[in-house]
């Protein structure tokens, strides 16, 4: 594969209205030491990233509407010819941010939706009132014609609400429906005994082939579960089907599963690039390098880009070069982060054989 750079979360602010169990970057209304960068700094980070890439941008945090100068960081990104996204929780749309975003050029929308009741969903971001706001902010985007999409976060505590979730999404209007599997970083860290089991992972992405083959009008993808790209040739092979393949638009393109470093990066509010979201650890820093030196460069990417390196069961995996398994998670699981996806269950045809992990450590 070519290794583009196609998709950029950047995180404009690490504060946040809500204190998620599973936020990422564990923020806060007020976040000590992580001060967001100013304006012309943004626009700097627009020029460099345009040197080399043109790549879908999301405007992320924590909330990025928190930010007084987020429009004007989409302004200046949709005039330099990046396709502009920005992702909230919801809770902070108003008719005003509607009108705004259209005006910036904001192409797309993602908001968060973790439960198909206020009960479960509250309980998730840890603040009441958080469920209404996601649907307020969807009946908006409706009403404004800003296509959006629904990222829904699972654990243990959610993961038995996964089809409830998905028709609430389809109900609501989304154009797409992203449902996310836990990467234990941030405050994810202290909910280790919440990641969905190996077992019930293994059976929610059957389920999910299942729920894909007969939908035809909402995009629906699995992410940060990799092997979910295994389990759909699989599944396709067994009924001798074709694997069939949709995208949005506003996406890598959905070949492949673990992106992190390869297609994919994330800069976090200290100038920081990191292979993805949910990987704490940078391949280097924007306000020292260029985005394109980094990203052509970096050694960490490269090791990334490189599935010979990979260990354990990955690293004997038929299957490595559409699925290679979530760097992020072995990298939380286990501290290396060429090892083995830690809750993948599935047993490469090599080791079956009886031929051994091909490289140490697995």
């Amino acid at each position: 594969m070519e290794f583009e750079l196609k998709w950029v979360a950047w995180e404009i602010t690490r504060r946040c209205n809500l204190h998620c169990v599973h936020c990422r970057s564990s923020s806060e209304l007020e976040v000590a030491g992580h001060p967001d960068f100013p304006t012309e700094e943004a626009y700097r980070v627009l020029d460099d990233i345009a040197t080399f890439a043109k790549p879908v941008i999301v405007l992320s945090g924590g909330e990025p509407l928190l930010r007084a100068d987020v429009f004007d960081i989409a302004a200046y990104g949709t005039e330099k010819g990046f396709r502009m996204c920005l992702a909230t929780n919801g809770t902070l749309v108003t008719p005003e941010t509607c009108e705004r975003m259209k005006a910036a050029g904001i192409r797309m929308v993602s908001l968060s939706l973790d439960g198909a009741d206020a009960g479960v969903h509250d309980d998730f971001r840890q603040q009441p009132g958080a469920f209404d706001g996601t649907l307020n902010a969807a009946r908006l985007f409706r009403e404004h014609g800003i296509p959006f999409l629904v990222n829904s976060s699972f654990t243990k505590r959610n993961q038995d609400q996964i089809p409830k979730v998905y028709r609430l999404a389809k109900e609501l209007g989304a154009t797409a429906w992203y449902m996310f599997m836990i990467v234990p970083t941030g405050r994810g860290e202290d909910i280790l005994e919440e990641l969905i089991s190996p077992e019930d992972y293994e059976e929610i992405l059957n389920w999910h082939y299942e729920m894909e083959r007969g939908e035809d009008e909402l995009l629906v993808r699995p992410t940060c579960a990799p092997h979910y790209y295994r389990v759909r040739l699989q599944r396709a092979k067994e009924a001798g089907e074709r694997v069939r393949h949709r995208t949005l638009k506003f996406s890598t393109g959905g070949a492949k599963g673990c992106l992190a470093g390869q297609l994919i990066a994330l800069i976090d509010v200290d100038g920081n690039v990191l292979p993805c979201s949910y990987f704490p650890k940078a391949a280097g820093n924007i306000r020292k390098q260029s985005l394109r030196e980094i990203w052509n460069e970096s050694p960490l990417f490269k090791e990334l880009r490189d599935f010979s390196k990979y260990k354990g069961r990955c690293g004997s995996c038929e299957y490595v070069a559409v699925c290679g398994g979530c760097r992020a998670r072995a990298y939380a699981v286990t501290g290396d982060y060429l090892d083995e996806e830690p809750f993948c269950g599935y047993v490469p045809r090599r080791l079956r054989a009886g031929e051994g992990a091909s490289k140490p450590g697995g």
